[in-house]
C-alpha cells in the first residue's frame, strides 16, 4: 500500500477534478504491475494496472489500491473499475480509503463482495484521504478548499511601515508561489492588495492550469485601470463586490461580476464567497492575502491549510503590517494549530506548510 500511495502522489494538477489513485497488483509476495491515474479522461489507477498486465495475468492476484474502486452509476463516463477488476479474476482487493462521495460511497466494495472477491478496507486510510483533501471536503461539503498563502519576515512582517512588499521572499519561493497557482482553480486577494500591489495574479514559467482570478472587494475599489481588469479578456477574473457598486465599466472590459449582501459590520461573509466561488465549479481557492482578509477569513474558520514562506529579513516598525488581521483568538491556548506540519527551504527562505481542517 506504500507503494501505492507513492504512485497516487505521481498525480499532478491533470488529474484535476479527480482524486489522485494508485495502485498495485501482487500475487505470491510478487508485484506484478503498478498503475495510477495520470489525467482527468484518461483511465484510472485500476484500469492503468489492468492494461499494463498481460492479459489473464491478474487472475488470483491481490491488489492495492488507494482509493475505493468506482461502481457504474448513471451517467458514468468511464467504465467500472470493480467491474474492471471482477472480469480480470482478482481474488482480493485492499483499499486505503472508501470513496468520500456520499453517493456513490461503498458502492465500488459491494459490488467486488457481491462477486466474491475479498475486500479489506482501511489500511492507510488517513494518508489515502491526506492526498486528496481538496477532493474529499468538494465531495463532502460542495464547497472549495482553502488554501492560505503569505510571505513574511522573521520577525512577521508583510511589508514595511510604507507598504512596500517586493520582494520579501526570495526567487525560488516565488517560483513556488507559480507552481502553487497551476494547481489550483482561482487566486483570491482582497481589495487592498489588489490596489497596493497591481498584481497579475497569473500562473508564470510553471506548468499547470491557468486559475481564475478573484478579488473580494465590498466597496468596489478595483480601478478600470488595474492590471488584474486590463488582462481579464485574457485571464477570467471574478470581481466580488457588495450590491449597488458601479460595474458596467468592468464588466465591458470582461470581468464577471458578483454582487453580495455584506455581513453585518460591512465586509464580505466568506461562506458567502465560497458559495459563489462553489457556483462556478471553482473547487480549490489559493488566498494570497492581503493581512485584512486573510484574517477575516481565519476567524470565520475558513482557512484549510497554510502555507508560508519566512525569509530571512527584518523589517521592523510598530506600523509594518503582519499576515494576519481579523480579531484573532483571546486566549494562546486556543489557537489554531497546524496538524501534518511540512518544513522545507527553498532557497534561503524556510517553508512551512501545515492542515487546519481535515475532511
Amino acid at each position: 500500500m506504500r507503494r501505492a500511495l507513492e504512485l497516487a502522489a505521481r498525480g499532478d494538477f491533470r488529474v484535476h477534478p479527480n482524486p489522485r489513485v494508485g495502485a498495485v497488483a501482487v500475487r505470491d509476495g510478487v508485484v506484478l504491475g503498478e498503475g495510477y491515474h495520470e489525467a482527468c479522461g484518461g483511465p484510472h489507477a485500476e484500469a492503468a494496472l489492468l492494461g499494463a498486465l498481460p492479459p489473464g495475468s491478474a487472475r488470483g492476484a491481490t491488489v492495492y489500491v488507494t482509493l475505493e474502486p468506482c461502481a457504474a452509476f448513471p451517467g458514468k463516463q468511464t467504465p467500472a473499475c470493480s467491474a474492471a477488476l471482477i472480469a480480470a479474476g482478482v481474488r482480493r482487493v485492499v483499499v486505503a480509503d472508501s470513496d468520500p462521495n456520499p453517493g456513490v460511497a461503498g458502492a465500488g466494495v459491494a459490488a467486488l463482495r457481491a462477486a466474491g472477491v475479498e475486500v479489506e478496507v482501511g489500511l492507510c486510510a488517513r494518508e489515502a484521504r491526506l492526498l486528496n483533501q481538496p477532493f474529499a471536503k468538494w465531495m463532502l461539503h460542495g464547497r472549495p478548499y482553502v488554501t492560505a498563502k503569505w510571505a513574511m519576515s522573521l520577525d512577521g512582517k508583510i511589508a514595511s511601515r510604507t507598504g512596500h512588499a517586493r520582494w520579501i521572499s526570495g526567487p525560488e519561493s516565488r517560483a513556488e508561489v507559480h507552481r502553487l497557482r497551476g494547481t489550483v482553480d482561482a487566486v483570491l486577494v482582497g481589495a487592498t492588495t489588489a490596489l497596493v500591489d497591481d498584481p497579475l495574479l497569473t500562473r508564470r514559467d510553471a506548468a499547470g492550469r491557468d486559475p481564475v482570478r478573484v478579488v473580494v472587494d465590498t466597496r468596489g475599489r478595483l480601478p478600470l485601470g488595474a492590471q488584474l481588469v486590463e488582462t481579464a479578456g485574457e485571464h477570467p477574473l471574478v470581481w466580488v463586490v457588495g450590491h449597488g457598486v458601479e460595474s458596467a465599466g468592468h464588466r465591458a472590459l470582461g470581468v464577471e461580476v458578483v454582487e453580495l449582501d455584506p455581513a453585518p459590520g460591512g465586509s464580505l461573509a466568506p461562506g458567502d464567497v465560497l458559495a459563489a466561488l462553489a457556483a462556478r465549479d471553482l473547487r480549490h481557492v489559493l488566498v494570497e492575502g492581503g493581512g485584512t482578509l486573510l484574517g477575516a477569513w481565519l476567524d470565520a474558520g475558513a482557512v484549510d491549510a497554510v502555507r508560508v514562506h519566512l525569509a530571512p529579513l527584518l523589517i521592523g516598525g510598530a506600523d509594518a503590517p503582519g499576515p494576519l488581521g481579523g480579531l484573532g483568538v483571546e486566549r494562546v491556548d486556543v489557537s489554531p494549530r497546524l496538524r501534518e506540519l511540512q518544513v522545507g527551504r527553498r532557497g534561503e527562505d524556510v517553508e512551512l506548510a501545515g492542515l487546519l481542517h481535515e475532511y
